[in-house]
């Protein structure tokens, strides 16, 4: 039997089973299941296949964005608009057949685009080339999501679907779940507010399919199985993602004012190139970078090449490990001047948090 098969032999299960305090433990289980074929599918038990011809896209830039979305809903006119690359862009569907990067350089980040081969449904099952796009969709630092403004709902509905298949979880936060294996003393579950959902039994149920049988797990909140299951898998990934709905020079004023409100959304027009200036606003907010000037001994700061650091991971140690490994090694202090400290400037510790448009001078040791 297939893992195709298994895993629809399993969903079908999970439709007809009524949900209620005595089938948690049968769906729990079968979640569980569902979660360990998936990964099968994603990483097939021999070894690691390659990424697929024209699909390894050399990593460049600060950030990197994935343009998911199906067929000829513009995703290739975006890319050529925003980025002056040439994506191939025709009426027929399927024009981009491999992924396309292009760049783009904004408030002085570079961030890498990509238009990744229109998604089509059972995509995570494999169909189409789904398996390498949804592949090059996991390294991203933010997903775009392409809709047609005319359709949109059935088209999202089914792309999240597809991306949750493989493990992508979209504008959410890692659960706050502690887990942590042991060789002995049983399962130890600790709740500290109230669970409406899972309990000590479809716990117990869930590790039992992974074969885990000791355990301390602390539920820091109201968790799903779902949450449980993704902390145990532990190869989910967290990327926030913005929805454009694209060809809004095909609607109303009044329909665009209703779509203004739908939270991480953009309206656009990739073929008019309107409203560009807002998707590149919120795909700024969305990366959550953190731009750092230098500023060599005796001379003004370089404010045309910022050293660009991830949010969380701004300290002044990545700092210098962005710039040189070898830096790091002769560090002695830095000076800081910007809104991170307290005067200007101020003498700080490798340890020191940066925020954006700081500017920063290393002293070495003598």
């Amino acid at each position: 039997m297939s893992i195709l098969q298994k895993i629809a032999d399993i969903e079908a299960e999970m439709a007809r089973t009524q949900k209620n305090k005595a089938t948690s433990g049968h769906l729990g289980l079968l979640k569980a299941k569902l979660a360990k074929l998936r990964r099968e599918l994603i990483e097939p038990k021999g070894g690691g296949g390659g990424a697929g011809e024209g699909f390894d896209v050399a990593k460049t830039g600060d950030a990197r964005i994935g343009f998911v979305g199906f067929p000829s809903v513009g995703k290739s006119t975006l890319l050529s608009n925003l980025a002056g690359v040439y994506s191939e862009v025709a009426a027929y569907e399927f024009t981009t057949l491999t992924t396309v990067p292009g760049v783009i350089r904004y408030k002085g980040a570079k961030i890498q685009l990509l238009d990744l081969p229109g998604i089509i449904e059972g995509a995570k099952d494999g169909k189409g080339r789904g398996k390498q796009v949804i592949a090059v969709a996991r390294t991203c630092s933010l997903i775009f999501i392409v809709l047609d403004v005319l359709k949109p709902l059935q088209h999202k509905r089914i792309i999240e679907r597809e991306l949750e298949g493989f493990g992508i979880r979209l504008n959410k936060e890692p659960p706050n779940i502690q887990f942590k294996k042991k060789d002995k003393g049983g399962l130890n579950l600790t709740s500290l507010v109230q669970q409406s959902e899972l309990d000590t039994d479809l716990v117990k149920t869930i590790l039992n399919e992974y074969k885990i049988h000791n355990a301390d797990i602390t539920l820091r909140y109201d968790a799903t199985t779902e949450d449980l299951i993704d902390v145990i898998e532990g190869n989910r990934v967290y990327i926030p993602c913005i929805y454009l709905l694209n060809k809004i020079d095909q609607i109303s004023i009044e329909e665009l004012d209703i779509i203004y409100k739908i939270p991480h959304t953009v309206p656009i027009s990739a073929h008019h190139k309107w409203n560009f200036d807002d998707l590149l606003e919120k795909m700024w907010d969305y990366l959550k970078l953190v731009r750092i000037y230098t500023k060599p001994k005796g001379q003004l700061p370089d404010y045309t090449s910022p050293v660009v650091l991830k949010e969380g991971k701004s300290s002044v140690e990545d700092f210098c490990n962005k710039l040189h490994r070898s830096i790091i090694r002769e560090f002695k202090i830095a000076l800081v001047w910007g809104s991170s400290v307290k005067h200007c400037p101020q003498r700080v510790g490798k340890e020191h948090i940066l925020n954006d448009e700081d500017v920063v001078q290393i002293i070495k040791k003598v």
